[in-house]
C-alpha cells in the first residue's frame, strides 16, 4: 500500500483536570484553529479531539510544524498545550477524520507526547517532542525546542495577547491599532514575551524539517 510520509501533530491540555468548561473552550478554539490553519495551508485536516482534552491533525508537509506550534501556543493560551510531533508513513488516502488515520506517524507521535508527559527528554521540563526516523535531527529539533520551551513557560498573559496579535497583523502599527496600545508598548510586550527568540526558532526549525523532510 503507497504511503505518504507526513508530520503528525497530537497535543493535549496541560492540568486539564482542574479546568472547568474545558471542553466547550476546546471545541471554540479547535474550530478556530482548523479554518485558519487549513485556509493558510498549514494543514491537511481539521483539528479532531481523540479523547478528552487530546487532540490531532497532519501538517500540510512536515515544515510547517514550525508556524503550527507557535500559532497554537498563541491561540491556546491561556491553556498550555504538550505537543508531540511524529514523522513517518500514512498509508492509503489522507481524508478526514484524522483520528480514523493510522500508520507509522502516528505511532511516533504518540511516543513523541508520551515522552513530554514521561519529562525523560532532557534534566529540564519540556512541552515540545519530535520523533521521526532521523536520530541526528530528532536530537538536534528537540534540543532546539526544549530551550524555546523554557522561554515559552515565562510568557505572561499579556505578552500572549501581543504576540496574538502582531501574528494577525505582522506591522507594529497595525497591531498597536488592534490592541489600542502605543508602539513602544507593543515592541515591549513583545521583547519581554520573547517573540523575537520565538520567531527565530520558527525560521530555523522550518529549515531543519525542509532539510530533512523535502
Amino acid at each position: 500500500m503507497r504511503q505518504t510520509t507526513c508530520a503528525v501533530l497530537i497535543a493535549d491540555v496541560v492540568g486539564s483536570r482542574v479546568r472547568k468548561n474545558l471542553r466547550h473552550s476546546l471545541a471554540h478554539t479547535l474550530a478556530r484553529a482548523s479554518r485558519k490553519h487549513l485556509q493558510e495551508k498549514l494543514v491537511l485536516l481539521p483539528y479532531a479531539v481523540t479523547a478528552g482534552d487530546e487532540f490531532q491533525t497532519i501538517a500540510f508537509r512536515p515544515s510547517a510544524i514550525p508556524r503550527i506550534l507557535l500559532d497554537l501556543r498563541a491561540l491556546f493560551h491561556p491553556l498550555s498545550l504538550r505537543v508531540g510531533i511524529g514523522i513517518g508513513g500514512v498509508p492509503g488516502s489522507i481524508r478526514p477524520p484524522v483520528n480514523r488515520l493510522t500508520g507509522e506517524a502516528f505511532q511516533s507521535a504518540r511516543t513523541a507526547i508520551d515522552r513530554v508527559k514521561g519529562g525523560n527528554l532532557f534534566k529540564f521540563e519540556t512541552l515540545t517532542a519530535v520523533t521521526s526516523p532521523d536520530p541526528a535531527f530528532d536530537e538536534a529539533v528537540n534540543l532546539l525546542y526544549g530551550l524555546n520551551d523554557t522561554l515559552v513557560r515565562k510568557v505572561t498573559p499579556k505578552q500572549w495577547e501581543t504576540i496574538r496579535a502582531i501574528l494577525q497583523y505582522p506591522a507594529l502599527e497595525r497591531s498597536a491599532r488592534h490592541l489600542r496600545l502605543d508602539i513602544s508598548t507593543v515592541s515591549r510586550n513583545l521583547k519581554r514575551g520573547y517573540y523575537w527568540q520565538q520567531s527565530e526558532t520558527v525560521k530555523v526549525a522550518e529549515k531543519l524539517f525542509s532539510r530533512a523532510f523535502c
